[in-house]
């Protein structure tokens, strides 16, 4: 095994989808699995004690007593994830939980493989702010709370990854999501913060009540709308309250929906 290989660790209530999840990582040098689960509990066991932490932890979502939220919320050590699941309705979730990737089930070797790309690149694997911030914690046990409960949900915060650092906004506090330059980003106060997503993913993600798409490369949170300003031949721009009267011009197909969620 090579010096550099990824400590894994592998949950998942069915004993048969370990069994085929590691037979697919054995393909892959990178990884060396330090172990694996079909007891949620005795996962959190394992992971809190071990002597070596893991590098990335390959995670099922639907497990009876622990669901996968749950059992992160339990650790005192945060590693990597991958959350691996049969339905796509945990998928966004699954992102807002600062995860690698998620791979649906069955699993399939060029899944494993564009999720394991996904992780080498973001060596060192090392996250000590990221493990140490209270407010993954606090975001975890909502999602664990609303999935056992069954409840739709929608995050209340969003992640911004800048280097090695992790910062989680409100997202009352964001005025809109802007794309530029291939990259999406959020506002608020009048600063840009990157975050892991595309306008498109997010428009699935978030509260559609609340954040409302304006054009191709925008979604703006309604609760800060001051103004809305029909121009000359049919062009409508929305004026933000905040400090700098933002102005965001909406796309002409999107005006007739945008009016209708604004109410007038």
């Amino acid at each position: 095994m090579s010096d550099t290989a990824l400590r894994a660790y592998l949950v998942d209530d069915e004993q048969l989808a370990l069994q085929r999840l590691a037979r697919l990582l054995a393909a892959f040098p990178q990884i060396e699995i330090a172990g694996s689960a079909c007891d949620p509990a005795q996962a959190v066991t394992f992971l809190n004690g071990a002597a070596e932490e893991i590098d990335v932890l390959f995670l099922d979502i639907e497990m009876p007593g622990i669901n996968g939220f749950e059992l992160l919320s339990r650790l005192t050590r945060q590693p990597f994830v991958i959350f691996t699941t049969a339905y796509d309705q945990h998928a966004l979730r699954a992102f807002e939980a600062n995860t690698i990737d998620y791979l649906l089930k069955p699993i399939d070797s060029d899944q494993l493989q564009r999720a394991l790309g996904k992780l080498g690149r973001l060596r060192p694997i090392t996250k000590p702010e990221w493990q140490q911030n209270p407010q993954l914690q606090e975001l975890l046990r909502d999602l664990a709370a609303s999935f056992k409960h069954g409840q739709a949900s929608y995050p209340q915060r969003i992640a911004s990854r800048v280097g090695e650092r992790i910062s989680f906004l409100s997202l009352d506090d964001v005025t809109h999501f802007v794309a530029q330059d291939k990259l999406t980003y959020a506002v608020v106060n009048g600063k840009s913060h990157c975050v892991d997503q595309t306008i498109a993913e997010l428009e699935r993600r978030l509260d559609p009540a609340k954040f409302l798409r304006i054009h191709r490369g925008a979604l703006v949170n309604v609760d800060w709308v001051h103004e809305v300003n029909s121009w000359f031949a049919g062009k409508v721009v929305l004026t933000l309250k905040d400090a700098v009267h933002t102005q965001l011009t909406v796309a002409r197909d999107r005006v007739r929906s945008v009016k209708e969620q604004l109410g007038i």
